[in-house]
């Protein structure tokens, strides 16, 4: 089952389990892997433990490259997954950050050039959300399953 769509990428209740569990392993993922307590956002496409990933280290200084970016990481994720997620990984807390303005617009663009319906979730240590609905969970303590 596609996940429920707001506006033409937003997630709005109710979650389907499918994208509730992935998006919960990318929380896991980033609070077991990333010690850190600064770091570089990093964009991921696919699934967590199966995505293609992309530190935003400035390089892709423009809205084109971003979507161009994204653009590859989409086409690459469509062969580890059936069902691709994007979602960009960092620091802080879960309200919107300059860091996904950046990279909403040029996913939006990309994954409506490639006829997927998927939108840009932000993966935070507390939790996630979606920038465009609002959708959101979030974790006192997040332990494994």
């Amino acid at each position: 089952m596609a996940p429920q769509l707001a506006g033409p990428y937003a997630i709005r209740p109710p979650i389907d389990r499918y994208t509730h569990t992935m998006l919960r392993a990318a929380t896991l993922e980033l609070v077991e892997r990333e010690r850190r307590r600064r770091f570089a956002p990093v964009v991921h496409a696919g699934v967590p433990g199966r995505c293609v990933a992309h530190p935003d280290d400035g390089t892709a200084s423009d809205p084109g490259l971003r979507a161009d970016v994204v653009l590859a990481m989409l086409r690459r994720s469509a062969s580890l997954t059936a069902r691709p997620l994007l979602w960009l990984t960092r620091p802080g807390e879960l309200s919107p950050h300059d860091d996904d303005l950046r990279w909403l617009g040029p996913t939006s663009w990309a994954a409506q050039a490639l006829g997927m319906h998927v939108g840009l979730v932000v993966v935070t240590r507390r939790g996630w959300f979606d920038p465009v609905s609002d959708v959101r969970r979030e974790w006192r303590r997040l332990r494994p399953r």
